[in-house]
């Protein structure tokens, strides 16, 4: 046998050896009930009009396109379709079909409007779907009574969670690595600064030595957490401080779910069978190593290749386009890029008639919310998106029209400057993965050094 046949049988062993399922059943029910809290919290604080209804026009994902749009009946199905099966899911109780129906839901809740983006509804959604791919019913679950599953699960499952977990830790901390971030503290010294009257801490937040040291810690402990997790000796103390610095943000930032799922999603870094200290029951000896033909775990080990390395390559495509991708947007979404940039903008477009020569004025709040304009007013892609309906509007009044957009936008405490080449005619522009020549390049200035200005 060749030694790489013989390092194939050694990682097809490592990964198929049956390890307690015991973390990935608590993890189960994080999961399911991060669901349930979730559409709780939609409905008691009164969002399903603001997020879903309450807008004229929705800003779509690339792709998606065809999903229908957000009726009250559709979101009403899909946010009780989120709580019901998260509930499913947190009791192990047809679990299958809960994990399945419980992502495909929230992808169409997330997929409503692009305004509604959020890091952690991305992160949440590759969760469930990995969750639809592993066996975490087999421990704490009424599956695994009903069914009397043993609690074992492949060593391969964990290695996918920590693997996502950790990617999201690496990206956002990577992506603090630019001088807005480590050599300015922005946009920090301006959040922290619109916080002064927090208790005891209130006073201090308005020092910039202050921004300047969380700045850096958020640094290194993004960069560097997963790692120690990962290392036994080091992880009690990591974990500690994965709950220390998600408290704090928790206080200082309206980040909504994010540092629950974090904290819940960490403890898939500890060992397999942790849970049984405080749960029970000792687990019996493990079974031998299944078999499984070389065919399917060829086959699972590509798919495992991809997805490690979609995971990978998709955070850095923001590189690929030049410049700084705070200002450009693109690459932006999907890239764990978290808390990076406070942007302010205006936009008013004109719309020229090409029959007659008329130019009229065209204010984007005819057609947005309030929450809708402050997210829109600083992203090219849906300044785009809605140039493009309203010459759809006039080209419906009979008139055929050109688009442009008069823009404004404030970065991390520079002064504003144009995002959008006012000279062009957005109705005539397709939007795409190449990049966007319309985007005017960012403002050379470095940030400010301190700002009062309210975060948004």
């Amino acid at each position: 046998m060749t030694e790489a046949a013989t390092r194939w049988e050694r990682l097809r062993d490592a990964a198929l050896q049956p390890t307690d399922a015991a973390a990935l059943g608590v993890f189960r029910v994080v999961l399911g009930l991060i669901g349930v809290v979730s559409v709780t919290r939609i409905y008691a604080y009164g969002w399903t009009q603001d997020l879903f209804f309450r807008a004229r026009v929705q800003f779509r994902y690339d792709g998606f396109e065809w999903l229908p749009s957000p009726t009250p009946a559709l979101v009403h199905a899909a946010l009780i379709t989120v709580a019901v099966c998260g509930a499913l899911v947190a009791l192990g109780l047809f679990y299958r079909p809960a994990i399945v129906g419980y992502a495909l839901a929230f992808v169409y809740i997330e997929t409503t409007d692009v305004t509604n983006y959020l890091n952690h509804y991305y992160l949440l959604t590759w969760l469930c779907l990995l969750g639809a791919a592993l066996p975490l019913h087999r421990a704490y679950s009424l599956d695994a009574r009903r069914l009397r599953l043993a609690p074992y699960a492949p060593a391969w499952c964990t290695w996918a969670l920590r693997f996502m977990v950790g990617t999201v830790y690496f990206y956002a901390g990577m992506a603090k690595f630019n001088t807005d971030w480590l050599l300015h503290a922005q946009p920090l010294q301006i959040w922290l600064s619109s916080r002064t009257e927090t208790p005891v801490i209130g006073p201090l937040l308005d020092r910039v030595w202050v921004a300047y040291l969380m700045a850096w810690a958020g640094f290194l402990y993004d960069t560097s957490i997963a790692f120690f997790l990962l290392a036994r000796p080091t992880r009690p103390y990591a974990f500690l401080a994965v709950v220390g610095f998600h408290v704090a943000t928790r206080a200082l930032f309206p980040i909504g779910m994010f540092p629950f799922i974090m904290v819940g999603s960490a403890l898939v870094f500890f060992s397999p069978s942790w849970p049984r200290r405080w749960l029970g029951p000792a687990r019996e000896l493990a079974p031998p190593v299944p078999t499984v033909s070389p065919r399917w775990f060829a086959a699972g080990a590509a798919a495992f290749s991809l997805f490690v390395g979609f995971h990978t390559l998709m955070p850095l495509r923001c590189h690929l386009y030049g410049g700084d991708v705070a200002w450009h947007e693109q690459g932006m979404r999907f890239s764990w890029r978290v808390m990076l940039r406070e942007k302010n903008g205006a936009v008013t477009y004109r719309v020229r008639d090409l029959a007659s020569g008329r130019t009229t004025e065209v204010n984007p709040r005819r057609y947005l919310t309030d929450r809708q304009a402050r997210e829109f007013s600083s992203q090219p892609d849906l300044i785009l998106q809605l140039a493009r309906v309203i010459a759809a509007d006039r080209r419906a009044e009979g008139e055929r029209v050109a688009v442009y957009a008069d823009t404004r936008v404030s970065w991390n405490g520079r002064p504003g400057a144009p995002l959008i080449d006012p000279g062009v005619d957005l109705a005539t522009v397709e939007d795409g993965v190449g990049r966007a020549s319309w985007i005017l390049p960012a403002p050379t200035e470095p940030p400010a050094r301190f700002s009062r200005v309210a975060s948004r």
